[in-house]
């Protein structure tokens, strides 16, 4: 079907359901599909000349074979030269080579003292017996109590069950167990996720009644670890949106400047670690929603490997671009999170090892993902990029060629996604949703099938080319969050050469890594003039979430020091 139609048809049925505010979406949805359209038929055409001129090539070896054969028939005895064997030179100023980077490694040894208030130092302190769970929980209950009425961080707030859990701690590590660097340390989860005997609301009121049988897999794997559970965060609706500004109990504020956004949709998770309401927490990201909030509060956030951490037990928004990972203070701390949630058990004690700056190489994709910056946040990500180099580190451009595709071929895969599993609640209790996330879930029930299959095989296109960006470098650099954290409400932001929509350029950084699955993880590189947070993010190839662990402990001692 042409588009001019399909918009046609759309709007005209819309209309008829009383959902006009729906119409004037449809245009910029229109835009986006005819865009993705031509994407794929340029994609159509490349593949045809690519395949033209392979079989041209195969036919013009066998005919130089053929012919060098009849040149030689007969001549048996005669033997050919052999060529010499080559030895191939290596590029003018490609320095770098596998054998001469050290290779950083996780062991058991010891490693510098940690910094102060690290997850590793308060868990030591607890197993020494000089701290007790029961007055960090106290110390985040207050917290809570003190900031929750202006920042609204909290859907769900566990008090005496977190009492009680500490407590419960603090006589089996006084007994001399201890179950690893979580135990009786106070945690929040992302009210996505499912947590037994809790409401899971996903931040709506379509959810109020709902109440989890069972701990989701996270979490059951937290709590065996000793973790105590502080409360459930709030977030933006469904986790649909990048803001925190549409949820059904109210928007999340910003820990700085509560007149603006903590990023979303995990943005009440990242308020709580941020203020101390918890010393870490769980977020999940299906288009930057770890990121985003982490780099717009100040705090470290990892998008594991797609499929590394279990979304059972957790609200989909888009079951193949979901992402369950940590967010916390410090990149050692995401780590001992990340080393329970992935299923290793406890945390086993063993060190996460920075990588050695000297000669890592650090890729950095300019163009699209660096020309609609905010200017302060381009001077703290460029800024951050030169301390790098000024490291030792081997800071090269790297390409991705079609990545000016990535929100068109986000866009049908996320709505449809979503409008399938809101299919029936949207029927039923349309008026529990928020206005904003009801008109998107209601524009996703008009993607078309053969939109969604175009997106599905460029997705595959933008995979492989992250794959070929990332063959040759240790680390692809680049921004978290475009923008500094933008005004509640706010329907644009100002970037190099004009304004931008919010939830685009919120997005802009980030939602190519849900697509392709890779691992990314933000963390602070400056504030702005106002004190506002910026993040850097640091992106890795497949089955390779420790190792970019290792990287951003690096840098993050970089950044720290410089």
């Amino acid at each position: 079907m042409k588009a001019a139609d399909w918009l046609d048809m759309t709007k005209a049925d819309a209309r008829r359901r009383g959902i006009e505010p729906v119409v004037s979406l449809l245009d910029g949805l229109a835009m986006s599909v005819q865009a993705l359209r031509d994407a794929a038929t340029r994609m159509d055409t490349e593949e045809a000349a690519a395949a033209d001129a392979a079989r041209a090539a195969d036919a013009a070896g066998k005919a130089r074979a053929a012919d060098g054969a009849d040149r030689v028939g007969g001549r048996h005895g005669d033997h050919a030269e052999h060529a010499p064997h080559t030895t191939h030179a290596r590029h003018e100023g490609d320095t770098w080579h596998p054998d001469h980077v050290e290779r950083p490694r996780l062991t058991n040894a010891p490693e510098p003292p940690p910094p102060h208030g690290s997850l590793a130092d308060v868990s030591l302190r607890l197993a020494r017996g000089e701290l007790t769970s029961e007055r960090l929980v106290e110390d985040c209950l207050q917290q809570i109590r003190d900031r929750q009425p202006v920042l609204n961080a909290f859907i769900t707030i566990t008090a005496d069950q977190a009492l009680a859990a500490a407590r419960a701690a603090d006589r089996e590590m006084a007994g001399g167990r201890h179950r690893g660097a979580l135990h009786g340390i106070p945690v929040s989860l992302k009210d996505l996720i499912d947590q037994a005997g809790l409401p899971t609301t996903a931040g709506s009121l379509v959810r109020k009644d709902h109440r989890a049988s069972h701990d989701a897999p996270v979490t059951a794997r937290l709590r065996s670890a000793g973790a105590v559970f502080v409360g459930k965060t709030n977030l933006h609706e469904f986790a649909f949106g990048t803001t925190s500004d549409d949820s059904g109990f109210g928007a999340a504020k910003h820990p700085v400047d509560p007149t603006r956004s903590p990023g979303g949709s995990s943005g009440g998770s990242a308020i709580s670690v941020a203020t101390g309401m918890a010393l870490a927490t769980v977020g999940t990201d299906t288009g930057g929603s770890i990121r985003i909030p982490s780099a717009a509060c100040g705090i470290v956030g990892l998008k594991p490997q797609w499929g590394e951490i279990p979304a059972d037990g957790v609200v989909p928004l888009s079951r193949q671009l979901d992402h369950v990972g940590p967010m916390a203070r410090t990149v050692s701390d995401a780590w001992i999170l990340y080393e329970v949630m992935v299923g290793a058990g406890a945390a086993t004690g063993a060190t996460l090892h920075p990588s050695a700056v000297a000669g890592l190489r650090v890729g950095v994709p300019r163009g699209y993902l660096f020309d609609r910056l905010d200017e302060e946040v381009e001077g703290l990500v460029l800024g951050a990029v030169e301390r790098l180099a000024s490291a030792g580190a081997q800071v090269v451009d790297v390409d991705i060629p079609h990545v000016t595709d990535t929100p068109h071929v986000y866009l049908p895969l996320v709505l449809a996604d979503a409008a399938e599993y809101h299919a029936r609640t949207l029927e039923v209790q349309p008026g529990d949703y928020t206005p904003n996330v009801r008109f998107r879930l209601e524009m996703g029930r008009y993607v078309m099938g053969e939109d969604y299959v175009r997106a599905e095989r460029l997705r595959a296109r933008l995979s492989r080319e992250v794959d070929a960006a990332l063959a040759d470098i240790d680390v692809m650099v680049l921004p978290a969050l475009s923008i500094p954290a933008p005004p509640i409400g706010a329907a644009t932001a100002p970037v190099k050469g004009g304004t931008e929509p919010v939830r685009a350029a919120m997005l802009r950084c980030t939602q190519l890594f849900n697509l392709t699955g890779h691992p990314a993880l933000s963390l602070p590189c400056g504030l702005t003039r106002t004190g506002l947070p910026a993040g850097l993010q640091l992106v890795g190839p497949r089955r390779g979430t420790q190792r970019l662990l290792q990287h951003a402990l690096a840098v993050e001692r970089v950044l720290a020091a410089s």
